[in-house]
């Protein structure tokens, strides 16, 4: 497709804002539900076009956790289609005043959200990421402009075409959800220069998407960049949660952003502790990768490790692979996520609440999260129903983007004739 047709695919989807800002909470929330009922009636055209993608990603050799991302199942479109169920019982953002005051000269000052106008949603191999987004966008009253990766082009077209049936049913513009079928870099380049035309981009996606989305955007983007996320075992660690904590944030999913890609351990527990998680990791199939202090540690227990190379530490391995490092104190822990931290999402098990507060004041991430896994960092986790990504920039929004974070806000100023 050529610029001119990623223009005419943003215009058109610019042209249904004003319906979608305007469209009552009950025809948004009744066009989610026919939405989720096309998604199960398509259950099999969609599962049929998603074994196309995964027969061609393992032909390709692609890992197994890219597998796991890629791969749809009756059970996971049932998840997607109550994913999108979940967000009719939220509330609905557009209009809501969330500030009121009056001024001195009389004047009624309020804070009004409305809707961001179109989205740009790019990801990679996430097909139920289409469903979320769509969902997410018409409830927040925008538009979306869908541009997923090659790898799941089948999955997400029989998806973008369940959702857009559900939409129609509705009596709102199909074009309100659209999937641009043309994953050229060209094409994608196009759309980020279409200024005045698509108002917000969230990238999600490895390092090279999202420094091409910067190198090449005209429009505002929200960062979702990788997610490098720690666990740290304070000295005051409960032993049992520090197991727990630690293996349910680097085995529960390792193929998602929100789970943890390298352990910290204080060193006045590392000799008896670390072998313990350490086995635990490893029989979940973990590979350590083990700085020099804690490498020892582990051999000596039996443990198999292998030494960790300089740029292990911050890499982003979306596998079940686990950085280790042995660290003397929370100061030298809170420098190590600030020089190797991606400002997602960092951990700490402890039960000291001085190593608490200071873990919450000072860690700049878009979740600090206290004795619980890093996988809490998830908009259905938190309450927010599906998110459309988690931000880790610190403007508009920071962490999971739901409903509130799609809008933005205006003032209303009312008065009785007061002039200036």
């Amino acid at each position: 497709m050529s610029a001119t047709s990623m223009r005419q695919l943003a215009e058109a989807s610019c042209a249904t804002c004003r319906t979608l800002a305007n469209a009552s909470s009950d025809t948004k929330n009744a066009a989610l539900r026919d939405m989720a009922r096309a998604l199960r009636a398509d259950a099999k055209s969609i599962l049929s076009a998603n074994e196309e993608d995964l027969a061609e990603a393992k032909a390709a050799g692609r890992s197994a956790a890219f597998l796991d991302r890629l791969a749809l199942t009756p059970a996971r479109i049932e998840a997607m289609a109550e994913a999108v169920e979940a967000i009719v019982a939220l509330p609905d953002p557009v209009g809501e005043i969330t500030e009121r005051w009056k001024r001195p000269n009389g004047l009624q000052v309020s804070r009004m959200r409305l809707p961001l106008g179109v989205l740009l949603m790019i990801y990679e191999a996430r097909p139920n990421v289409t469903s979320d987004a769509a969902a997410l966008a018409l409830k927040s009253g925008n538009a979306v402009i869908l541009r997923g990766g090659r790898e799941a082009l089948r999955s997400n077209g029989a998806i973008a075409r369940a959702l857009r049936l559900g939409l129609i049913s509705s009596g709102l513009p199909a074009e309100a959800v659209t999937l641009v079928t043309d994953v050229a870099h060209a094409s994608l380049g196009a759309l980020l220069e279409l200024e005045g035309l698509i108002d917000l981009c969230i990238p999600r996606g490895g390092q090279g998407l999202v420094k091409f989305v910067h190198e090449h955007a005209r429009i505002p983007v929200v960062e979702h960049a990788e997610g490098v996320c720690h666990v740290y075992v304070h000295a005051d660690a409960d032993p049992k949660k520090a197991e727990d904590i630690v293996l349910n944030a680097k085995t529960h999913r390792p193929g998602v952003c929100n789970a943890a890609e390298c352990l910290l351990i204080d060193s006045a527990v590392a000799p008896e502790l670390l072998p313990r998680l350490g086995s635990a990791l490893s029989s979940k199939g973990v590979t350590l990768k083990a700085c020099p202090i804690a490498l020892p540690l582990l051999e000596r227990s039996g443990v198999e490790a292998v030494p960790a190379a300089p740029d292990d530490f911050g890499r982003e391995f979306l596998d079940l692979t686990m950085a280790v490092r042995v660290v003397p104190d929370l100061d030298a822990a809170l420098d190590h996520i600030g020089r190797f931290g991606s400002e997602h999402t960092e951990a700490l098990v402890s039960e000291d609440r001085n190593t608490q507060r200071r873990f919450v004041r000072e860690v700049a991430a878009s979740a600090v999260v206290v004795n619980a896994s890093t996988r809490f960092n998830d908009g259905g986790e938190l309450g927010l129903g599906a998110e459309i990504g988690i931000s880790t920039s610190r403007m508009h929004a920071f962490g999971p983007m739901g409903l509130r974070e799609l809008t933005s806000q205006k003032y209303v100023i009312h008065g009785t004739g007061q002039v200036r």
